[in-house]
């Protein structure tokens, strides 16, 4: 085989494993969130597939060093790749109650173990095929390993930084199946030349035919998808059913508003904008986590300034383009939220911490070190609210992120709002030096309000919202810092029941 066609084989291999494995957290983490379970589970699996595919191919190379074998590796690789995004399905519904960490797992080792393991066999089969002599054999290992690495890098910053937002999960998956088809092709001429014609034909037909397929794929559109996006930062979804509008982020739900009326729909926002009761109007609001802004949009309704801090520039542009986000609703920066706290010298009468998803914790917005900066950034007297995701009242994440924020504000509330307090639901919990004390009466009046049905669920939420309250005991649960942080291991009981009432709400009608 040629040099120059190994090397090209060698290189568009060792570039597809790693785009396969970042493919995999868009491939999975709509069903499962993006967590540090998918995370682990994605590097275990192709890193123990690299693991068998080395000793494999140093076998097989042994045995039958020709070409022809090397292109029917790739062949296969690249069928299985291209086959994964109807194998996902299927394969999501069947392993959806073992639980999450086993359902990860077990999700990632059947979807990418076949196409990895082959991809790692390629190595050793370069290298045996390019061997002229064991005095070499240092040279030829380290040039091969070194070029399907560097091309493994390339593959690596290519996907995340361009081709997964620009191109789409569905397509890229398509095309880096056909491009190791044309790996194939590539390995039987340098191979042969033109003896086996069938066979460079085939394989080329079949890059042809996955070109054809990725070009046509429309990723997974079904009843009431308004719009599919993969963004640098996340997949996003907007879908429309019975009257409702939702943005998914990582599928997990973010903002949902009512169709026509763009009103929030989501509780917490509503208990949220209590902190709203405790400034007059006028007053300066920081968002941290634009979502759909319903937030946003309710605090300016009542006359507050607001900015907001959102990492992902296309969030904003699917806030204003399908829940309502007026351009004076919000000046919106994009920027990690933390980065944005420490750079500004701005000053707030409240912030509010809202990105935390079912998905995954931000943990670098939790810590206690992340607290005191916003407090910085407060006003005097200013308060600091954040919204959480959580199985129960008193779940052990509750509780500890209760007890870090108590670090920084002597008074501390917590608004539940599920019902019964065994539930998954939300919590708004509120920081402040001063006692967190509304009138009654600016909490809404459930009788006045009878005539909207709308208005009368918003004084409702409010009401039992205030009615519930309750303020931790000190020493209620672990003080969370950048150094030490298991935020993300007491939200997989949270993700697991999130995602389990998301598919039954969505995936039945085929939206996913």
């Amino acid at each position: 085989m040629s040099t120059a066609g190994l090397y090209v084989v060698v290189a568009l291999a060792g570039a597809a494993v790693l785009v396969i494995e970042i493919l995999g957290t868009r491939l999975l983490g709509p069903f499962y969130g993006v967590s540090l379970y998918l995370w682990s589970a994605l590097i275990s699996v192709t890193l123990a597939s690299l693991s068998l595919g080395y000793a494999l191919g140093g076998r097989w190379a042994d045995r039958r060093p020709s070409a022809a074998v090397l292109a029917r590796i790739l062949t296969t690789a690249g069928l299985w790749t291209m086959a994964v995004p109807w194998l996902r399905q299927p394969l999501l519904a069947a392993t959806e109650g073992w639980g999450l960490r086993a359902a990860v797992l077990v999700s990632a080792a059947v979807l990418f173990v076949p196409p990895l393991t082959l991809l790692g066999m390629v190595s050793p089969f370069a290298i045996r095929l390019r061997l002229e002599s064991v005095d070499h054999a240092g040279r030829t290992s380290g040039n091969l390993y070194a070029i399907s690495t560097v091309a493994s890098v390339a593959g690596a910053l290519a996907t995340g930084f361009w081709l997964i937002p620009a191109v789409g999960v569905t397509r890229l998956t398509f095309i880096i199946g056909a491009v190791l088809l044309l790996a194939a092709g590539i390995a039987e001429l340098s191979g042969s030349g033109l003896r086996r014609k069938p066979a460079t034909a085939a394989a080329l037909a079949l890059a042809a035919v996955a070109v054809w397929l990725a070009a046509r794929s429309s990723e997974a559109h079904g009843p009431g998808l308004l719009q599919l996006r993969d963004s640098p930062y996340a997949e996003l979804r907007v879908l429309e059913r019975q009257g409702r509008r939702t943005l998914l982020v990582d599928g997990g739900i973010h903002t949902q508003v009512d169709s026509e009326t763009r009103a929030p729909l989501l509780p917490y926002a509503i208990v949220g904008e209590l902190a709203g009761e405790l400034y007059p109007s006028g007053s300066r609001l920081l968002l941290v986590g634009l979502g759909g802004g319903s937030v946003a949009r309710l605090f300016t309704r009542s006359g507050w300034k607001v900015e907001a801090v959102e990492i992902d520039s296309a969030v904003t542009g699917f806030a204003h383009q399908f829940f309502g986000l007026g351009n004076r609703d919000a000046v919106v920066h994009h920027e990690d939220g933390r980065r944005f706290l420490a750079t500004t010298k701005d000053r707030w009468d409240v912030i509010f911490l809202d990105a935390f998803g079912s998905a995954s914790i931000p943990f670098h917005l939790v810590t206690r070190e992340a607290m005191a900066l916003a407090r910085s950034r407060l006003r005097p007297g200013g308060t600091l609210v954040l919204n959480v995701e959580s199985v129960g009242w008193h779940s052990p994440l509750v509780h500890a992120i209760g007890a870090t924020l108590r670090t920084q504000f002597p008074n501390l509330v917590v608004f539940p709002i599920a019902e019964p307090p065994n539930q998954l639901g939300n919590l708004i919990l509120m920081g402040r030096d001063r006692p967190i004390e509304i009138a009654r009466e600016d909490l809404g009046d459930p009788v006045g309000s009878l005539a909207d049905d709308y208005e009368h669920w918003r004084v409702l939420t409010r009401l039992h919202a205030w009615d519930n309250r309750f303020a931790p005991e000190p020493g209620w649960g672990p003080v969370l810092t950048d150094d030490l942080n298991p935020s993300d291991l007491w939200a997989e009981e949270t993700n697991r029941a999130a995602r389990k009432a998301l598919h039954s709400e969505f995936a039945l009608g085929g939206s996913w």
